[in-house]
């Protein structure tokens, strides 16, 4: 069976992402890195395969042992608003995804799968696509990493835990309601469920 660690479980996709993951026969052991404390009882962990582990992650290289995993799941990410400032935000969504795939790296896992978005791209004059982008080509041009992947859905649907988000939650309603005309190309735009993400997420895993 294949060993999973978990960056970013508390969040909408990493929520749904866990318990597939405590759910699938493939996995022997689930870790999670946490900022704090996992409300393990919301869990159906009957194998007891989850071993959620609170650090801190502004020192990610004193954890690297946990990265001695087959596939590193990471959810993590943020937005402006919540960061505060341009510079915090680039510092979750981009040096803190960064460095968990250079761990990924130096501890050999067979996978490293992250949350990018659609549309990103290094020479947007958007900052937030710009930022995922720019992580897009550092982590795939990463050099001895076996095997990287990132997952760009579209707004989520979903409510987040104490992070009210009234504009993506109108825009997701909105798109929800546009879905049957959202075809071709319009298709990659179409707001998304969490639990599709995570989904799409242990697909991109090389279980061979």
């Amino acid at each position: 069976m294949k060993s999973a660690l978990v960056l970013g479980a508390s969040g909408l996709v990493g929520r749904q992402l866990l318990q597939l993951l405590l759910d699938d026969p493939r996995y022997g052991s689930v870790t999670c890195l946490l900022r704090r404390p996992l409300a393990t009882q919301h869990y159906r962990d009957p194998h007891r395969k989850l071993q959620p582990v609170v650090i801190n992650f502004d020192d990610p290289e004193a954890y690297q042992g946990y990265f001695t995993v087959d596939h590193v799941y990471c959810c993590l990410g943020t937005t402006l608003k919540r960061a505060g400032s341009k510079q915090a935000f680039r510092k979750v969504d981009f040096e803190y995804v960064h460095v968990a795939a250079q761990l990924a790296r130096a501890q050999r896992a067979k996978g490293f799968v992250w949350i990018s978005a659609v549309g990103a791209n290094a020479k947007s004059k958007h900052f937030y696509l710009r930022v995922k982008g720019e992580l897009e080509n550092a982590i795939l041009r990463m050099p001895q990493l076996e095997h990287a992947a990132a997952v760009r859905p579209g707004v989520l649907i979903g409510e987040r835990e104490g992070d009210e988000r009234m504009l993506e939650r109108m825009t997701a309603n909105t798109l929800t309601l546009l879905k049957p005309i959202m075809v071709g190309p319009l298709k990659k735009y179409r707001a998304v469920y969490p639990e599709q993400v995570a989904r799409e997420m242990i697909s991109l895993q090389p279980f061979s």
